[in-house]
């Protein structure tokens, strides 16, 4: 028998069952979907356009989490439920600050804070604006709040002169992505200085350096660094289409090329780039 036309295979795997009698067969690109998915555990490298073995995978893992039915079935209410809105806390901000510093105390991205509130990256923020606070905010006492930014710094610039990348394009990268918190994990499970997830971790112990490196600071930065060489050297080192693979994933990078929202993150880093951090 042969292998089913991609559309059919989608059709079947989000075909109803009896056991949820409202769920319907979703009409909206897979891709979207797979952008949802994304904060939810879904590898930045599945990201790919196509509802696949490793889509219904995770529409599982996030339907068990919210006591749906795990079907894998991506139907209006699993739709619901990633569309679903958490109440909005906010951030006054007080003189002085600015999104990394506020994104240090929340313990989150300050990309993420910067997109939550709809504003680049680099705009100046002035006393009294008040910030939405992405989902997952939490603060941290001031004894608990890494403080070894320069330790972070030297470790991106070893490991990017080790491994041949702009040390600079590598900072500017982290401080986008963590504000060099080491300590950070997002809602997909994407850790330290540049937010990289298991999966990632996994394909560059595996396929890049050939065996496993120590879940240290400086073991998580080297696992981003050379993910970043990989990247450069497949969009022969151009730099705004490597950050674009970085954010979106390089399949749907070639695919679909570059989203809105890749766009913004890829001028955010390039932004940083003159600022010498």
């Amino acid at each position: 028998m042969g292998e089913l036309p991609i559309n059919a295979l989608v059709e079947r795997l989000e075909r109803p069952r009896r056991t949820d009698a409202k769920r319907v067969r979703p009409r909206s690109e897979p891709l979207r979907l797979e952008f949802r998915l994304r904060r939810n555990g879904l590898p930045v490298r599945a990201v790919d356009g196509r509802f696949t073995a490793r889509t219904s995978a995770a529409v599982k893992r996030f339907q068990r989490r919210q006591g749906l039915v795990a079907d894998g079935i991506a139907g209006r209410n699993t739709f619901r439920a990633l569309s679903r809105r958490t109440p909005v806390r906010f951030h006054v901000v007080s003189l002085g600050e600015s999104f990394f510093s506020i994104a240090e105390r929340y313990h989150v991205s300050p990309w993420l804070l910067a997109r939550r509130n709809g504003v680049p990256l680099t705009r100046v923020i002035v006393p009294g604006q008040r910030l939405a606070l992405p989902a997952g905010a939490r603060a941290l006492p001031p004894a608990a709040r890494p403080a070894s930014r320069d330790a972070v710094r030297s470790a991106i610039d070893y490991w990017a002169r080790s491994y041949g990348v702009d040390p600079a394009l590598a900072r500017a990268l982290a401080w986008m992505e963590s504000g060099f918190q080491p300590g950070l994990v997002s809602s997909a499970g994407a850790r330290g200085v540049l937010q990289v997830l298991p999966s990632t971790r996994g394909y560059v112990e595996k396929q890049l350096i050939g065996h496993k490196v120590p879940r240290s600071t400086s073991g998580n930065i080297r696992i981003g660094v050379v993910y970043l060489r990989q990247l450069l050297r497949e969009f022969h080192y151009n730099r705004t289409i490597a950050l674009a693979a970085w954010y979106q994933g390089p399949y749907s990078v070639r695919k679909h090329g570059r989203l809105a929202g890749t766009r913004l993150f890829v001028r955010n880093v390039l932004a940083l780039l003159t600022r010498r951090i």
